[in-house]
């Protein structure tokens, strides 16, 4: 409920500004002039003027007024303005002003008219108007106002559009009417003209009068002249078309004969050109049929026998296409194998490094502890390698052959058969100390009894204990 009451207060918050703005914003119409006073921004300005648009006028800072375009008509009736002869005349006239709607005219419009009614602009406008025709007439001779009008009106217009600019006013028509003096100097004028232009008419009545007379008996003349000029060119017309008839049968004639003569001609030339592409086409005919031949015969050889090459081609390109495809997979299987197994082999001799290392850092770095730890795992290894010198001999029983004699050394055959036997294993401890390894006592050691003598004589003695035994079987 309150993030509800929240919404709806800034709702009414932003409506409420709406509101505001639109009843602050003010539309100038296209017939009027927005002035808008107070703290307007620029610098060293007065107001700010606004032509169509509109503008946000604040409060207490800011107001606001209209200036009316509405056009003023203003009758002046100028009375004995002195011209440039001194001679009074009367110059009424019709003027018709209103606000300028120029930047730099509208601020001073704003600066000196705002406030003021349409009268009192019209009574404004009367004054500077009055005061412009009399120095415009004064600088004018009589004559000249009289018969230059638009003269007239351009100095005027000319003279008020910059005092009324002054004010923020502009000069929109100018209509000047009958012009009249006290002394009648310009209805002297005027009679004066008008004889003249009497005058001018009567010589001119005359002299057309004359040139009538003279006109007359000219046309007679030429009438005359061109009659009988008339009948000789018709005479020698008449001369002329006969003999013109007379020459057109004689032409006529002739070309009749050549019309002739080019249609027997025409005609013979039509039938040998006929004659000739009749000729064309049985040979354009045999040649197509030539090439159809040869066409027929490329389908039926030649092109079965491209096909075939084609299809050998692309029965052994793609057999080739095969063969590379199977090779390179075995050798990138081959390689890919190869890969995998020195991958492996790096992977185990790394853990062993890595074991090794570790290994002589358990045994606080003694090279010859740790390589004793080593042999004595490879000890089955060692004693296995010893068993397969003599596993692949099957021996069920042992008979020796003792003709009783002494060997060289004083003892029997078998003793010394044994004592052979015996010292051809190698000992684990030469074994070990082959390598540089001193093995423990407890792995067992050669005493100072286990010599050759000493087991020829154990031999004896097995030899005896062997034939009691067999004495006593018997």
């Amino acid at each position: 409920m309150a993030v509800i009451g929240l919404v709806v207060g800034l709702v009414v918050i932003l409506l409420i500004a709406i509101l505001w703005v639109a009843s602050r914003y003010k539309r100038c119409p296209s017939d009027r002039i927005l002035v808008i006073y107070g703290r307007v921004g620029g610098v060293g300005e007065s107001a700010r003027c606004l032509h169509g648009g509109g503008a946000l006028v604040w409060p207490i800072i800011q107001g606001y007024a209209f200036l009316d375009l509405t056009p003023i008509s203003i009758e002046i009736k100028l009375q004995g303005a002195l011209s440039q002869q001194n001679i009074r005349v009367n110059t009424p006239a019709t003027f018709t002003v209103g606000v300028s709607t120029e930047p730099g005219v509208m601020q001073n419009a704003a600066e000196r008219l705002l406030g003021l009614s349409l009268a009192e602009v019209e009574n404004l406008s009367r004054d500077i108007i009055f005061g412009q025709m009399r120095v415009v007439i004064a600088t004018m001779p009589i004559e000249e106002i009289n018969t230059d009008r638009e003269k007239l009106i351009t100095n005027i217009t000319e003279s008020l559009e910059i005092e009324l600019r002054k004010v923020g006013l502009r000069l929109i028509n100018v209509n000047i009417q009958d012009i009249t003096d006290e002394s009648g100097y310009i209805d002297a004028l005027g009679r004066e003209a008008a004889a003249r232009a009497i005058n001018e008419a009567k010589i001119k009545v005359a002299q057309q009068e004359r040139d009538g007379d003279i006109g007359a008996a000219e046309a007679n003349r030429e009438q005359r002249i061109r009659v009988a000029s008339a009948n000789a060119t018709a005479t020698e017309g008449e001369n002329e078309a006969k003999v013109t008839v007379a020459r057109s049968d004689s032409e006529r004639r002739q070309k009749e004969a050549e019309a002739e003569r080019l249609a027997t001609a025409a005609e013979r030339v039509t039938q040998a050109r006929a004659e000739e592409e009749s000729f064309a086409a049985e040979a354009a005919a045999e040649v197509a049929r030539a090439a159809r031949e040869k066409a027929s015969q490329q389908a039926d050889i030649v092109v079965p026998a491209e096909v075939e090459r084609e299809r050998v081609r692309t029965l052994a390109e793609a057999e080739a296409d095969r063969i590379r495809f199977v090779k390179g997979g075995e050798a990138d299987g081959q390689r890919l194998l190869m890969e995998a197994e020195a991958m492996g082999l790096l992977a185990l001799l790394t853990r062993r490094a890595e074991g090794l290392g570790e290994l002589v850092d358990r045994t606080g770095g003694e090279a010859q502890l740790a390589a004793l730890m080593l042999i004595s795992e490879q000890l089955p290894a060692l004693v296995a390698e010893q068993v397969k010198a003599i596993s692949n001999l099957k021996i069920d029983q042992v008979t020796v052959w003792d003709s009783g004699g002494n060997g060289g050394n004083g003892g029997s055959s078998t003793a010394n058969f044994l004592s052979s036997l015996i010292g051809a294993l190698p000992p684990l401890q030469d074994l070990a100390g082959q390598v540089g390894v001193k093995l423990p006592a407890y792995l067992g050691e050669m005493d100072g009894t286990a010599t050759p003598e000493n087991l020829r004589h154990l031999a004896d003695a097995m030899e005896a204990e062997a034939g009691d035994a067999a004495d006593d079987g018997e």
